[in-house]
């Protein structure tokens, strides 16, 4: 894993079709072996929700648009390290279900019960199971002002 620093940003996509939720185990880390969402950090030159969409595809085979946030999840490791994460509701709108070899143990479509059921399932996802609820987060594309010299910027509200 590159040098991430003291600052941690990070992704996920929820995507749910007909009732299934989809997951990964992962093969490392604190989630190893558990049903998660499939996630990543954001890279150098990209927003947080092309990284839920591209950290989707590679995990999963899946390709998705981001419909919604979800959540923020932030904390601090040992007082240290930032660690941050944005949720976004994802819908599938191709590709093919397949993990990706060398991180993913397993990728599965499972409903809300066999979420619930699975004792292999993280902390994470039985919050989303029990708390999601429909919100309506707006998405705009805007430009603050070109004395930052952003090139790409948008606005969840």
């Amino acid at each position: 894993m590159k040098k991430r620093g003291n600052v941690w940003l990070a992704a996920t996509g929820i995507v749910i079709k007909e009732g299934k939720w989809l997951v990964v185990k992962k093969k490392y880390g604190g989630l190893k072996g558990l049903w998660s969402f499939p996630g990543g950090f954001v890279d150098e030159g990209e927003t947080v929700d092309q990284t839920a969409v591209r950290e989707v595809e590679e995990e999963t085979g899946i390709k998705t648009i981001v419909k919604d946030i979800v959540g923020v999840r932030t904390g601090v490791l040992e007082n240290v390290i930032s660690d941050n994460l944005i949720t976004f509701l994802l819908e599938e709108i191709g590709g093919e279900l397949k993990g990706q070899s060398g991180e993913i143990e397993e990728v599965a479509y499972m409903t809300r019960e066999e979420l619930e059921a699975d004792p292999k399932t993280s902390k994470t996802v039985h919050l989303y199971l029990k708390e999601m609820t429909a919100k309506s987060f707006q998405k705009i594309d805007f430009n603050p002002g070109d004395v930052f010299n952003y090139t790409r910027f948008k606005v969840f509200y």
